[in-house]
Parts: structure tokens; C-alpha cells; sequence
């Protein structure tokens, strides 16, 4: 029994040590990259192709996650309101719920998918077969060449894709509300104007911003760091999804704590006995 304990109080310190060594050895990782940004400009043909992959290629999967997550929230919440006698009000849930938590989230975690398995994977594969070596040796900074166009194109896009995720989702709540169950296209529009704050859709996309540069870092670090062979290539941009994914959960519980605190502030609304 002794002897079980003992093994598993060095299992958990071994992957306790593991976790700080990754958790530093990433912080210097995202050190020399913005150490990049800030010294020198990403030339426009590195960064347009990136572009190109992160933004233009996203749009179908995002179309698809922000007109299901509208579609969806109006299925649930038509009849439940229209039984109360607020049904008046189902746009107002639905549009709130998209710009403020769903729409930033579940456009995050699809493009961390989407994105971030696509950038570990192909850095990963460069790893494997020494391209990233290569670049070394001719005396191109690998991060310089490969790890910051990628960063600025997931901090730059991924925002506007997260505010295209919010318009289809309106949207899509607009076609379930008003052309199928038949509410008024009137009250969907006029009480979310009413409701709706500039700065609640701002707080959805700043969220974006560092989802973004989650998912950068975090896949062009797996990418980096990768196991030799198809294995590790795999399993890199397993790790890279998973992560991210974890990230962005983390991320948006404490900045909409941060957003609610801040909000209640300024409108003296929070609430008496939070701040104790």
C-alpha cells in the first residue's frame, strides 16, 4: 500500500515537472516570436498566403457554425418564451446569446480545428522532414519566416470571422423565429436594438483577438516541437486542438468575468457584497 502511494505521488510530480518544463519552454517560444513582430515587418508574401488558408478557407465552416448555432437557439427558445407570453422577447435571447458568448466560442473552438490542426500539422511535417532545419543553416529565422506570419493571420482574421459567425447567427435565428415558426419580424428586431449594447459586441469580439492568438501560438508550437514520424505529426495537432480548445474555454470564463465586473463599474450595477 506504502509502496502504491509512493508511485503514485512520483507519478504526479514527474507530470507536474513535465507541465512547468512545457508551460517555459512555450513561454519562450512565444517570447522570441514577439520579439520578431516587434524588430522586423512580415513581408506580404509570406503573410498572404496565410491569408488566404486562415480567412478565405474558413468562410464555408464558419457559415455553417454560426447559422446552426442561431437555428438551434431559436428551436429552444420560441416555445418556451411563447408559453410564458414573451415571445416577443425571442429574438433578444437568441441575438445576446450569439454576439456575447456563442458565437466568439464556437467559432473559436471550430477554427481551432479547422486552423489550428492545419498549422501544426504542416509545421509539424516540416519538422519531421528538417525543412525547419534547413532554414537555419541558410540563416532564415524559422520563427521569422513560418511562426509570425501565421500569428498575424489568426490575430487579424479570426476576429472578422467571429463577427461574420454573430451576422449568420442573427440571421439564422431570424429565419427559424419569423419564416417558420411565424413570429413578428418586428419585435425580433426591435427589442434586441433596444437590448443590445455596443459594448456587448464588443466584448464578444475582443474575446476573439485572444482566441486567435491562442490557437497561433499554441499549433505553431506544437508544429515546432513535434515527435518525429507520422505519429507524432498526429498526435502534435491532436495536442494542438485539444489545448487550444482548453484555452478558449479558460480565456472566455475569465474574461467574462473581467467584462462583467468592468460593465458593472462603470453603470454602478454590481452587485452589493461582490467586491468582499
Amino acid at each position: 500500500m506504502r509502496q502504491r502511494s509512493m508511485s503514485m505521488i512520483a507519478s504526479v510530480g514527474a507530470m507536474t515537472e513535465d507541465t512547468v518544463a512545457e508551460f517555459g519552454a512555450m513561454s519562450l517560444f512565444t517570447a522570441r516570436m514577439f520579439s520578431w513582430i516587434f524588430r522586423s515587418f512580415t513581408r506580404w508574401r509570406l503573410l498572404a498566403p496565410q491569408l488566404y488558408e486562415i480567412g478565405v478557407r474558413s468562410l464555408p465552416v464558419i457559415f455553417a457554425t454560426g447559422a446552426f448555432i442561431g437555428m438551434v437557439m431559436a428551436v429552444q427558445v420560441y416555445f418556451q418564451l411563447a408559453d410564458l407570453g414573451y415571445k416577443q422577447f425571442a429574438g433578444l435571447l437568441i441575438n445576446i446569446s450569439v454576439v456575447k458568448e456563442l458565437g466568439p466560442v464556437l467559432a473559436g473552438v471550430m477554427l481551432a480545428g479547422r486552423v489550428g490542426g492545419s498549422l501544426s500539422a504542416e509545421l509539424g511535417t516540416m519538422k519531421v522532414t528538417e525543412q525547419i532545419d534547413a532554414l537555419t543553416t541558410l540563416a532564415a529565422n524559422p520563427i521569422r519566416y513560418l511562426v509570425v506570419p501565421r500569428f498575424l493571420a489568426c490575430l487579424f482574421l479570426i476576429p472578422f470571422l467571429t463577427v461574420y459567425c454573430d451576422c449568420i447567427g442573427v440571421l439564422g435565428g431570424y429565419a427559424v423565429v419569423v419564416w417558420i415558426y411565424g413570429g413578428s419580424a418586428h419585435d425580433y428586431w426591435f427589442y434586441s436594438q433596444r437590448s443590445i449594447e455596443t459594448f456587448d459586441v464588443l466584448a464578444g469580439v475582443s474575446k476573439s483577438f485572444l482566441f486567435g492568438a491562442v490557437i497561433a501560438l499554441v499549433s505553431c508550437y506544437k508544429g515546432f516541437n513535434c515527435k518525429p514520424g507520422a505519429e507524432g505529426v498526429g498526435r502534435a495537432a491532436t495536442e494542438s486542438f485539444v489545448l487550444s480548445f482548453i484555452s478558449i474555454l479558460i480565456i472566455n470564463f475569465f474574461m467574462a468575468v473581467f467584462f462583467k465586473a468592468f460593465y458593472g463599474a462603470i453603470w454602478g450595477l454590481v452587485p452589493r457584497g461582490m467586491g468582499s
